[in-house]
């Protein structure tokens, strides 16, 4: 988010803390979740917002310019889903390299209590890291990280990055020469990837340089001159994207489709099968609630835009999100 602020040359201020105890003096978020953003209201106080998605969009109704979400409204949907792709399924790769393997959690714990806590004494930042890690381990069945489930993640991992690489190198982003809202949103999740995890930072240097020196590059984007023709032309995306729906469709797709079922039956968890393996974990509401809104946002597209999205995602498993049955 704030790579996106940069870009759209919005200006912020950054409060440095855990998001557990917000600031003295500023107000508390309905859930108590990263990104927190305090936006005034009309009556000049604060008030505290979550969430990284309407976040976005509420900043490209404040402001003008510099938009991250296209002006087409086929391909701003495509947009869209690779937005949501990133936030919840990439989250799970996120979540899985940092507390899965003891290296990484080693390295992990200490730095997200100094994030927080500079100053700190030492003995007590290693009892709080201490702690944190076990809770965070403890948790990892919640994002769907399992013995079960790792190979899957891992799989898809290094696929998105050799897709990401040839992306990158035809077009710049993965929206055409400007970034979209999915741009940001994979970035986000890849500052942690590609450069905190010991783990996943080693996979991602050895299976493309490029794209570890693209989350450089994203980081400040301030100084790019983005045209209305640098958007992927929307004839263009089907076979350009087609890659990355395809993964998105092979490991999302049926992730999302399985948690939503299994909400609706009122069931506790979700089990199903993903990329060929199966797949555990407890359900995620949020997530089916995910689901409701892409669905919602396909079935609200005028019939034209509608029909470039459908013939886009025709293949890729993505249309299986709107024509496959919520019942079990």
């Amino acid at each position: 988010m704030l790579a996106l602020l940069r870009y759209r040359h919005i200006p912020y201020e950054m409060i440095w803390g855990g998001h557990q105890n917000p600031p003295a003096g500023l107000p508390q978020p309905k859930v108590k979740l990263l990104p927190t953003f305090y936006f005034p209201t009309d009556g000049g106080a604060l008030e505290a917002v979550v969430d990284s998605t309407p976040i976005i969009r509420r900043l490209e109704a404040d402001y003008s310019g510099r938009s991250v979400i296209p002006a087409d409204p086929a391909l701003a949907f495509i947009d869209a889903l690779i937005e949501d792709y990133a936030d919840e399924w990439l989250t799970k790769a996120m979540f899985h390299y940092r507390w899965a393997r003891e290296v990484d959690c080693r390295n992990a714990g200490p730095l997200l209590v100094y994030w927080s806590m500079p100053t700190i004494d030492a003995d007590q930042a290693k009892q709080a890291a201490d702690q944190f890690t076990k809770r965070q381990v403890d948790r990892l069945y919640v994002v769907g990280s399992n013995e079960t489930t790792a190979e899957t993640i891992e799989a898809s991992y290094k696929r998105l990055l050799s897709i990401l690489d040839s992306l990158i190198a035809q077009q710049g982003y993965v929206m055409g020469a400007r970034p979209g809202a999915s741009d940001f949103a994979i970035y986000g999740q890849l500052t942690q990837l590609a450069v905190i995890e010991p783990t996943s930072a080693g996979v991602t240097s050895e299976t493309s340089q490029r794209v570890r020196a693209w989350i450089d590059r994203m980081e400040d984007l301030s100084g790019l001159d983005p045209q209305d023709g640098d958007w992927i032309a929307a004839d263009k995306a089907g076979a350009r994207l087609k890659p990355l729906l395809d993964e998105i469709g092979r490991v999302y797709v049926p992730f999302l489709i399985a948690n939503a079922r299994a909400a609706m039956a009122g069931s506790s968890e979700v089990s199903g099968e993903v990329d060929g393996r199966p797949w555990t974990q407890p359900v995620f509401p949020y997530q089916a609630k995910c689901l409701e809104n892409l669905r919602t946002a396909h079935a609200s597209l005028d019939d034209a835009a509608r029909k470039t999205v459908d013939e886009t995602l025709s293949g890729t498993g993505c249309e299986a999100l709107f024509t496959t049955s919520m019942k079990a």
